[in-house]
C-alpha cells in the first residue's frame, strides 16, 4: 500500500490515464483496450479518465507541460486544460512533443475553457487556446463558470466584480450560441457546461441548438451530488469530475472548517487497505465504475502511474460501491464565493440548493 506523506503529496498523486492503439504497452503502460471510455451523444468516445493541468498556486507551468510529456508516454490520452490556468503555451509545447513521439492527434481528447471575462468573446477565446495549444480544433470546449465576473488571481474570497452578475439565462444563452458557432466552424468537436446546477442546466437544455455533450463539475466520495450526477445522465451529458480526490491542494481561500477529506474516512481507507491501493486511487476506481470521467491532477510519475494501474487493475465490487454511496457528506469544497455578485451572499447562492436559480 502506498502511504501519503503529505497532502500536497496527494495533490499529485493520482492521475487517471487512458490510452488509445498506439505502442504504451510495450513501454510499461497498459494495453488501451482495458481503458474504460465513456460515448457521448454524438456518438463519440472520450477517455473515462484523463489529466487535469490546473497547477493551483504551487506548480509552475512547466511542471504542467513536463506532466503531460510523462503522462502521454505512459498511455495518458485525454487532458483537461483552461485557458485561465496560465499554462496552455507550455501544454502546448508539450502536445507537439508528445505528437512527434508517434501519438496522433485523432488518439488525443483535449478540452480548454472559455474564462468568466470572455463570455463575450468565446470566438476569440477558443482560437486564443488553440494557438496556444497548438492544435487545429478542440474535442471539447467549456463554459467554465456560468457566471461572468472576473476576479484577480490570488485575490481573497471577500472580493466582488463591480461588474458581477447573477446568472442571468439570456446573458448565458448569448454565451452559447457563440459556443454553437464554434462547433459550427469546426473549432471544436463538442461543447460542454461546468460548475452549472439543475434549474441552469434545465434551461439550457430546453433552449438549446447544440446541446452540452458534458457537464464537468465537482464530484468525489463525499460530495457525490446524484440528483445533478442522474439528472445529467438521463438527458445524455456525460459527467466529468473534478476534485476526485477532494482536492487537498486547493488553495486556501478555497478551505472552510467544515470541510471533509475523502481519503482520510474510515471506509475508503478500509476498502484501499483490503485491495492494496492508496485511498486516492480508491477515489478514482469508485469515480469510474460509477460512470464519471475522473480528471485529478499530477505531476508525479509515481502517482499517475499508480492511478492508472489502480484504475485498471483493481475495479471495486458491488458491496464496495454500496459501501461509498453510503458516505456522501454533501461536502463541497470548491465554493467559488468570488463569483458572488453582492455583499452579504453566501456561497449557496451560487448553487441553487433551494432547487430554483438564485435571484440578482
Amino acid at each position: 500500500m502506498i502511504i501519503c506523506e503529505s497532502y500536497r503529496l496527494l495533490y499529485g498523486i493520482f492521475e487517471d490515464s487512458f490510452m488509445t492503439q498506439d505502442a504504451v504497452a510495450g513501454n510499461g503502460g497498459f494495453d488501451p483496450d482495458r481503458v474504460p471510455q465513456r460515448r457521448l451523444a454524438s456518438g463519440a468516445f472520450m477517455p473515462a479518465i484523463g489529466l487535469g493541468t490546473f497547477g493551483s498556486d504551487h506548480v509552475s507551468a512547466a511542471q504542467v507541460a513536463d506532466a503531460v510529456r510523462g503522462a502521454a508516454a505512459f498511455g495518458y490520452r485525454h487532458f483537461d486544460c483552461a485557458s485561465v490556468y496560465g499554462n496552455e503555451p507550455e501544454i502546448g509545447v508539450a502536445l507537439q512533443d508528445v505528437r512527434r513521439s508517434g501519438i496522433p492527434r485523432d488518439r488525443l481528447w483535449i478540452t480548454s475553457k472559455v474564462w468568466n471575462d470572455r463570455h463575450n468573446n468565446v470566438i476569440g477565446s477558443c482560437q486564443q487556446s488553440l494557438r496556444h495549444l497548438g492544435l487545429d480544433y478542440l474535442d471539447l470546449y467549456l463554459v467554465h463558470w456560468p457566471f461572468p465576473n472576473f476576479h484577480p488571481p490570488g485575490c481573497d474570497v471577500s472580493f466582488r466584480d463591480s461588474g458581477a452578475e447573477a446568472y442571468i439565462h439570456e446573458h448565458y444563452m448569448r454565451t452559447w450560441r457563440q459556443m454553437e458557432e464554434l462547433v459550427d466552424r469546426g473549432l471544436t468537436r463538442h461543447i460542454g457546461t461546468s460548475n452549472m446546477t439543475v434549474p441552469k442546466l434545465k434551461l439550457v437544455l430546453r433552449d438549446a441548438r447544440i446541446k452540452p455533450a458534458v457537464n464537468e463539475m465537482e464530484l468525489h466520495p463525499h460530495f457525490q451530488q446524484p440528483e445533478l450526477f442522474e439528472f445529467v445522465r438521463a438527458n445524455g451529458v456525460v459527467p466529468v469530475g473534478y476534485s476526485p480526490i477532494g482536492s487537498p491542494g486547493r488553495p486556501e481561500r478555497d478551505r472552510t472548517p467544515d470541510d471533509t477529506a475523502p481519503t482520510e474516512d474510515a471506509v475508503i481507507r478500509g476498502i484501499a487497505e483490503r485491495i492494496g491501493v492508496h485511498p486516492a486511487v480508491l477515489c478514482l476506481q469508485w469515480a469510474v465504475k460509477r460512470g464519471q470521467a475522473p480528471i485529478p491532477f499530477s505531476t508525479s510519475p509515481r502517482n499517475y502511474k499508480a492511478n492508472l494501474r489502480g484504475v485498471i487493475e483493481n475495479p471495486l465490487t458491488d458491496d464496495d460501491m454500496r459501501a461509498i454511496t453510503a458516505i456522501d457528506r454533501n461536502c463541497r469544497l470548491i465554493k467559488g464565493q468570488v463569483f458572488l455578485w453582492k455583499d452579504g451572499q453566501s456561497w449557496e447562492d451560487l448553487w441553487d440548493v433551494n432547487g430554483e436559480i438564485t435571484p440578482p
